[in-house]
């Protein structure tokens, strides 16, 4: 079968979020919360403590940092597709107490099978082009019994935004595509992990103006980097017939903005539990384990 094209430009998400590095912590207020809940969660392997951990989508590294800090014989391993946002990633954590760092994308992970104990992720899976087949990585790296902790976002957020650019006549909104819940729990269960939980939250942020919220998109690295995004002339005013579209939402001086937080936990199954493949159940197994006949 051919290669599924790519939704997003990975040379323009390393650059976005590249820029952003450096102020990344200080602005992306929602995104430090939703780190904490999620971190918060990691109480569930209060008896076990995992030899190797990663951080997919790390940025500056304050998730790598409290882990780090929880468990300190732990490997903990920052991975981020960004290099400026790994750099980021000592200035979290004290010298003692040192964090890895590998420059990667997350759908592709250069790790050994069944080398990892416990994957965390915070807000980096929308940016992946196919979660399915991510979800089928992150299998391959956990050792059987290993916990997948992680939060994406939802199809509501950013809602309002969407719908101004809808009726100032967009057709294609320059925002990412995201996953359902139940596409999500989909994806987990035919990779074959075990018991997963998930939850929906939503989240409302208010601005004085649109053009607040569209800065901070810029600055926090999530701007557009679509594939098939607009490019050329017509963006001023595209986007002047959006700000208009935006203005009508205006309740009590301020506009909202909503934010839709998936959370997922589940865990690795044991070596040869089938994938779910269309129909079909396929299953694998360690070529040690296959009898022969003498």
């Amino acid at each position: 079968m051919p290669p599924r094209p790519r939704v997003f430009d990975l040379h323009q998400l390393r650059r976005s979020f590249g820029r952003a590095a450096a102020n990344y912590s200080a602005i992306a207020v929602l995104q430090r919360e939703v780190e904490t809940r999620l971190l918060e969660q990691l109480d569930y392997l209060e008896a076990t403590v995992p030899a190797r951990i990663l951080d997919l989508g790390s940025g500056p590294g304050r998730a790598s940092a409290a882990m780090k800090k929880r468990w300190p014989k732990s490997e903990v391993i920052a991975v981020d597709v960004a290099l400026p946002m790994l750099r980021e990633v000592p200035r979290q954590t004290r010298f003692w107490r040192p964090i890895r760092r590998v420059c990667a994308d997350a759908g592709r992970l250069p790790f050994a099978d069944q080398s990892i104990d416990l994957i965390f992720s915070s807000l980096c899976l929308q940016w992946l082009d196919d979660l399915p087949a991510a979800l089928d990585e992150f299998r391959r790296v956990l050792r059987p019994g290993g916990l997948l902790l992680f939060a994406t976002f939802g199809p509501d957020t950013l809602i309002e935004l969407r719908e101004a650019y809808l009726q100032a006549g967009e057709k294609n909104p320059p925002l990412s595509p995201f996953a359902m819940i139940q596409q999500i729990g989909d994806g987990l269960v035919a990779a074959g992990f075990r018991d997963p939980v998930l939850d929906s939250d939503r989240f409302t942020l208010t601005y004085a103006e649109p053009m607040a919220l569209l800065r901070e998109l810029r600055a926090i690295g999530a701007g557009n980097a679509r594939n098939d995004r607009a490019r050329g002339l017509g963006g001023k005013q595209r986007q002047k017939n959006m700000l208009a579209a935006y203005e009508t939402l205006r309740r009590d001086a301020v506009l909202p903005s909503t934010w839709e937080v998936i959370t997922a936990m589940a865990w690795a199954p044991a070596p040869g539990t089938p994938r779910r493949e269309g129909r079909a159940d396929v299953a694998s197994f360690p070529a040690d384990r296959i009898p022969r006949r003498k």
